[in-house]
């Protein structure tokens, strides 16, 4: 009787997973690793259907800022220096702050922004780097959230997709936070358990999802398909599995390694075995958004890396060799085109004018 019911919830289960498969062909993956000496490390899977374009940009403190849309719009001052991931050199899509706050864009085909007509208005380009900008915190980033909520304007993206998104956030404590619009309201979700996030369905379906999984069991069976609900499931197995403590096999092979690299390699890993192969195409879906990039966010250590599906290394970017003083311009990291890079890349970067966020005028 009991395996009967497992069978019939699995079935269930699947099926509430399957009628999500249309939002494969927009996806992405988050983790959050937190170590047994507390090391934290976000990872991100950038899947998409094209090139976005995609560079590395060095932004200062004290970078003028405004919502960008229109009457109401907050202007600020940045805070704080931060190391962002460009989405066709319009956004923000992700990125680390000096002080260890990480932000994360991801897709959410449910996202409803609403029509209201209250709140400071800001288009979705500038969220996350508004985030990055302002706070050093999650809990500080959710108490203003909630404070003064923001009105988020999505005009579409260059390739005419809506640009309906939801924000992860942590911090170098392994704090966590999801925002998500659904039906015109802000939800947040806030606490250290939330270290999974990818995309439909809303937030709270995919935890209730996988905690039907964690009944059955990552050893005896796993969802394996490219769909978000599959893939939150996966993530959240193998994150739970990954040791938390030092490997003396894994340190003992690389001489001069430490406990952060592990906890990178480890996260990239995890990453990996979520991603969407490039090129995959499958009947009815002829469109599914490969992994185009993946990051690992150190934020106990302050170095944002950096992992193309289409080029040889994975390189990275220390904090402790980037000035992010007020005087300092902004600088570029050029990817887009086929550039790439070897070990620590902070010197790599130019000096360059900064690209203009969307705006909705």
């Amino acid at each position: 009787m009991i395996r009967q019911k497992l069978l019939a919830a699995a079935t269930a289960a699947m099926m509430a997973g399957a009628s999500f498969l249309p939002s494969v062909a927009l996806a992405c993956t988050r983790t959050v690793y937190v170590g047994d000496d507390n090391t934290v490390i976000t990872g991100r899977n950038m899947d998409w259907m094209e090139d976005m374009q995609t560079d590395l940009w060095v932004f200062p403190r004290g970078m003028a800022r405004s919502g960008n849309a229109g009457e109401g719009s907050p202007e600020w001052t940045s805070k704080y220096g931060s190391v962002i991931a460009s989405g066709y050199n319009i956004a923000s899509a992700d990125g680390m702050n000096e002080k260890g706050l990480v932000a994360n864009l991801l897709y959410l085909a449910e996202s409803d922004y609403g029509d209201s007509k209250t709140g400071a208005p800001m288009v979705i380009g500038m969220w996350a780097q508004y985030v990055l900008d302002n706070f050093a915190s999650v809990s500080e980033t959710v108490q203003a959230m909630q404070d003064k909520p923001l009105r988020i304007i999505a005009p579409k993206l260059p390739n005419g997709s809506a640009a309906t998104l939801h924000l992860s956030i942590s911090d170098a404590t392994g704090d966590s936070a999801i925002f998500e619009y659904i039906g015109g309201k802000l939800v947040i979700h806030h606490g250290k358990q939330y270290k999974v996030m990818t995309n439909s369905p809303t937030f709270d379906q995919q935890l209730a999802l996988n905690a039907y999984w964690e009944r059955i069991g990552g050893d005896t069976f796993l969802p394996g398909t490219n769909s978000a609900a599959d893939r939150f499931v996966r993530a959240s197995f193998l994150l739970g599995a990954t040791t938390k403590s030092t490997d003396k096999n894994f340190i003992s092979a690389v001489p001069g390694q430490t406990y952060a690299h592990q906890a990178v390699a480890q996260s990239l890993s995890v990453m990996r075995s979520v991603s969407v192969p490039l090129g995959i195409t499958t009947p009815g879906q002829p469109n599914i958004a490969s992994t185009l990039w993946r990051t690992a966010s150190d934020q106990t250590n302050l170095v944002y890396y950096f992992d193309s599906a289409t080029t040889p290394n994975t390189f990275w970017v220390n904090f402790a060799d980037i000035d992010f003083a007020e005087t300092v311009k902004p600088k570029k990291l050029a990817i887009a085109g086929g550039h790439y890079y070897a070990g620590n890349a902070a010197d790599s970067f130019v000096e360059s004018e900064p690209f203009t966020f969307m705006s909705v005028k």
